[in-house]
């Protein structure tokens, strides 16, 4: 028997699949629940700072990083896999003269493993519309004014491809080790809503 479900929430079809696989025999809510548990526990901004800290120190895993930013993330013992298929990865590297935001217009698309679980603005529809049309404005209500002279490029990540901002490092900061200059870094830094 069929039902079209096309008209409930996203967490409602999940929840709708993970009942089959359970009646089907495939799994069990505890062993969903482990799962989910350990790719949270794994999944965290300091893997993404990591990744920045040493493209900031290491000009060739900079340039190795954005050229293939998969290919470079085992380095650092991290990958894109979810245990399923590779995600496609993509670095964007900010200057002084321009600005790259991410988003993920249709739903929430992230590199959950690389910046930890997103943020409950980037999956409302205000963000992900409005920063499309006007992003200057909405990086503003986040406190981050631009000069006139920046380009703002908006990444629009999809299920194939998710995107990380490579920030540019701070002024004055040349004295720090990598474990220091991962520590400046945030969440919002890797999404582009904020400078570090």
């Amino acid at each position: 028997m069929s039902t079209d479900h096309t008209g409930l929430p996203i967490a409602a079809h999940v929840r709708r699949l993970e009942e089959r696989l359970i009646e089907a025999g495939y799994t069990t809510d505890a062993e969903l629940d482990d799962t989910i548990a350990t790719y949270l526990a794994e999944a965290s901004p300091v893997n993404g700072a990591r990744i920045v800290a040493r493209a900031w120190v290491d000009p060739g895993f900079r340039r190795r990083l954005l050229a293939d930013a998969n290919a470079a993330l085992p380095e650092l013992g991290l990958s894109m896999g979810n245990g399923l298929q590779e995600q496609r990865l993509r670095v964007v590297e900010n200057s002084t003269d321009h600005h790259n935001v991410l988003v993920c217009t249709l739903c929430s698309c992230y590199p959950i493993s690389l910046l930890g679980p997103s943020p409950s603005w980037y999956k409302h529809e205000a963000y992900r519309s409005r920063v499309v049309r006007e992003p200057r404005a909405v990086l503003a209500e986040f406190g981050l004014e631009l000069p006139e002279h920046v380009d703002i490029t908006v990444r629009d990540t999809s299920a194939e491809t998710r995107y990380m901002v490579l920030p540019v490092r701070p002024e004055g900061t040349r004295e720090l080790d990598e474990e220091q200059l991962a520590a400046l870094v945030t969440r919002e830094g890797l999404i582009g809503t904020a400078a570090v």
